[in-house]
C-alpha cells in the first residue's frame, strides 16, 4: 500500500535538529553559544587543506578578503577495493541540508539522474510517497518553524525542491515503529535526545572559549541590519556547520538511534541494492549522518574515499 505523504519525511528526527538551532538562537547572548574564535576558524581552514574526502561536510567558503561566500555540503565518492565483494561499485554520499537556495536543489536534482539508485532518508511506513511539492505544514509547529526559517532567509524548502517521484529513488530509512521501538531498545527518549544534543553544543562552546573565543553578537546585528537575510544567513550558516560536528559524535561510541541505528538501516538497502546488480549509487541522508556512514562503508563494504566535491548549498554573497 501506498502512503501519500503530506509532512514531513524525517518527523521526529528533524525536529531534534531544528529545536537545537532554535535552541541556540535563544542562548546566544547569556551563554556565549554564537561565540566564536579567529584563531579556531584559522586552524580549522589550514586542516581542511590536508584533509582526506569525508573528513568535513560541511564548511564556510570565503574570499580571498576572509569575507564568507557560501555555506557547502560535501558529496563523497567510495570506491570498492580489491577486498570488497561489490568490485566495480561506486557510491556516492550526498550530504543534505534541509532549507537551501534553489541553485542547490537544482543541481541535485541533475545528479540524481545519474545513479542507477538514489537512497533517501525519510522516517515513515514502507511505500509512503512523497509528493512532488509537498509543503510543510504550519499547522504543526516543526513545518511552522521551517518554513519560518526558509521565508526569513530566502532559501527553498528540500520537500518542495526536490522530485522523490523519480523511479531510481529507493526509501532507506527506518519505519516510525521502528524508530521508536529503537529508541525504546536503546533507552532513548525524544526528550533525553534532545537534551545530550545541547548539553554537547553547551560543552562545545565552553571548549571554543577557553580556545580563545569571545562573545558573537552577528545575530544581533543581522537582525537590525539592511541586508537582513544575509547577515542572518551567515551567521546561521556558522551554526550549521557546528551543528554538524555535534551531530557526527551524538551518541559517543555507543552510538544511537538518531543516527547509528537509521545508518545501519540505510546501509542495508544499499546491500539489497548491490546484491541486485546496481553499482553506482547516491545516499542523500542528513550531513551529520555522513562520517559515521562513511567509516561504515570502509569497515563493512570495504569502500575508500576517492573524490570529493562540494556544492554551494547558501549563497552568502551580498545581494
Amino acid at each position: 500500500m501506498n502512503h501519500r505523504f503530506r509532512f514531513h519525511p524525517t518527523f521526529p528526527v528533524l525536529s531534534l535538529c531544528w529545536a537545537l538551532v532554535l535552541s541556540l538562537l535563544a542562548l546566544a547572548s547569556g551563554n556565549r553559544v554564537f561565540a566564536q574564535a579567529t584563531a579556531t576558524e584559522e586552524a580549522a581552514e589550514e586542516k581542511t587543506a590536508e584533509q582526506a574526502p569525508g573528513a568535513e561536510w560541511v564548511r564556510i567558503q570565503k574570499d580571498d578578503k576572509g569575507r564568507p561566500t557560501a555555506m557547502q555540503v560535501a558529496i563523497v565518492r567510495y570506491k570498492a577495493t580489491d577486498k570488497s565483494p561489490y568490485k566495480g561499485a561506486v557510491v556516492d554520499l550526498v550530504g543534505a541540508v534541509h532549507v537551501g537556495d534553489n541553485a542547490y536543489y537544482s543541481k541535485l536534482n541533475d545528479k540524481f539522474e545519474s545513479y542507477d539508485a538514489l537512497l533517501y532518508e525519510l522516517v515513515a511506513p514502507q511505500g509512503t510517497v512523497i509528493e512532488r511539492g509537498t509543503k510543510a505544514s504550519n499547522r504543526h509547529a516543526l513545518g511552522a518553524m521551517q518554513n519560518g526559517m526558509k521565508d526569513m532567509l530566502k532559501l527553498e524548502h528540500q520537500l518542495e525542491k526536490v522530485d522523490y517521484t523519480k523511479k531510481n529513488f529507493v526509501h532507506a530509512d527506518m519505519s516510525p515503529d521502528q524508530f521508536f521501538q529503537s529508541m525504546e531498545d536503546r533507552g532513548e527518549s525524544i526528550f533525553t535526545m534532545y537534551f545530550r544534543l545541547i548539553g554537547q553544543s553547551i560543552a562545545q562552546q565552553s571548549r571554543m572559549t577557553a580556545e580563545g573565543a569571545t562573545p558573537d553578537i552577528d545575530m544581533m546585528k543581522a537582525m537590525f541590519a539592511k541586508d537582513r537575510s544575509r547577515q542572518l544567513k551567515i551567521a546561521m550558516a556558522k551554526q550549521m556547520a557546528e551543528m554538524e560536528s555535534l551531530l557526527t559524535a551524538f551518541g559517543g561510541e555507543e552510538g544511537s538511534t538518531l543516527i547509528s541505528e537509521r545508518n545501519k538501516a540505510a546501509l542495508k538497502v544499499l546491500s539489497e541494492q548491490l546484491d541486485a546488480g546496481k553499482r553506482n549509487i547516491g545516499i542523500f541522508y542528513g550531513a551529520g549522518h555522513m562520517s559515521d556512514m562513511g567509516e561504515r562503508l570502509e569497515k563493512e563494504f570495504h569502500m575508500e574515499p576517492v573524490q570529493e566535491e562540494w556544492l554551494d548549498a547558501w549563497d552568502l554573497t551580498a545581494e
